[in-house]
Formats: C-alpha cells, structure tokens, sequence
C-alpha cells in the first residue's frame, strides 16, 4: 500500500513499511515536513497515498469535504517508537486494505480500530 507518513510520526517507521513491502514515505523525504494539512491532502491525492498521522484535523477536513480520497488513517496512541507504529500501521493496512482502497477514515486507539467510509 502507498503510505504518506505525517510529522508526528517518526520517519523510521517508512523504513520499517517498506521492509514490510508497503510503499511508504514521510512528509520529511518528500519536502513536506513544514506542509499544511490541506498540502498534505493534495500530495496523498496526487500519488494515490493513504495518510497516516497522529492528528485528526484530518479526518475532520476529509469529513467536511465530501471527497472520497485520501484515505487517513489516524493513530490516538502517542509515544510509540518507529518500530511499533509501524506494525500496527502495517496490520491497519492489511485488515483494512479493502476499505483504505476505496475510500476509508480509519481510528486506531488502545481498545479498537473502527473505519468509516468516505464521503461522510
């Protein structure tokens, strides 16, 4: 899966994605790392990337915008190192792939991960 990686995260884990055969990048490899939420939008569109990040201004501007892509998936578990975000965005991307493809704004947080599809 094509990930766009958000500032929050740390950039290892696109290292540590594509170990795992995703086609991963961080906003800071790209020269977004100092990119608006909405900048950001516009690059994941552009190269068909699913957004991954820690703020869920995101989800907000792709829930008011009517819009079908990107697709966001939002992490609500901070502190977690290079390594460990990655594998969970790695699971997130295997179990939600069908839904990501099409069009999803997925939560993960200590309890669950829920995907709502897009527009909303």
């Amino acid at each position: 899966m094509k990930l766009l990686l958000d500032q929050g995260l740390g950039h290892g884990a696109a290292s540590v994605l594509a170990e795992r055969g995703h086609d991963a990048v961080h906003v800071l490899q790209i020269g977004l790392s100092e990119a608006t939420d909405a900048q950001i939008i516009v690059a994941a569109r552009s190269q068909s990337r699913v957004v991954v990040t820690l703020d869920g201004d995101f989800h907000a501007i792709m829930a008011t915008s009517g819009e079908t892509a990107p697709s966001v998936i939002r992490i609500r578990i901070e502190g977690l190192r290079s390594q460990a975000i990655a594998l969970l965005i790695h699971d997130i991307a295997t179990r939600f792939e069908k839904e990501l493809l099409s069009g999803a704004l997925v939560t993960a947080d200590l309890r669950t991960i829920r995907a709502r599809s897009l527009p909303i």
